[in-house]
């Protein structure tokens, strides 16, 4: 049942938002529109995953996310990363489901090697705490450096 509201919460949630993307079981990022970015800055991409802590058995507790940080995540993007929590909402059969979530938000080069390691957290998040998806969302910045 958890499994299923999270599914809906982030179906919800990729309707919601703009340029989202849900990732299940194929990669259905589409390629992003390019921006300008002026002399002192550089395009790069901002990807934002969402991280719902509810699993079949209990949930995802302080230290398994800071380990999961730690192990599968800074060691793909070394450069830096942010991360706040956020409750999720989403209407599941006439009921509102509400869940503890982990944002992650990444800013990096748009290279296969970058989009690679975002699938290989998602992928990594999914096996470990029994998640049936993960929010991928993407779009295209500018950084300065």
């Amino acid at each position: 049942m958890q499994q299923l509201t999270v599914r809906v919460m982030s179906i919800f949630v990729a309707g919601v938002l703009t340029g989202s993307a849900l990732l299940s079981q194929a990669d259905v990022r589409r390629p992003l529109q390019e921006v300008e970015c002026g002399v002192s800055s550089t395009s790069q991409v901002r990807t934002t995953l969402y991280f719902g802590l509810a699993r079949p058995k209990g949930t995802v507790s302080e230290l398994e996310w800071q380990l999961f940080l730690r192990d599968d995540v800074t060691p793909r993007f070394p450069q830096g990363l942010t991360v706040w929590e956020a409750q999720g909402q989403w209407l599941s059969q006439g009921a509102i489901g509400h869940e503890r979530t982990k944002v992650l938000l990444l800013v990096h080069s748009d290279t296969p090697s970058a989009q690679e390691a975002v699938q290989a957290v998602i992928a990594r998040y999914r096996k470990a705490f029994e998640q049936e998806s993960v929010l991928w969302e993407t779009a295209r910045v500018c950084a300065v450096s």
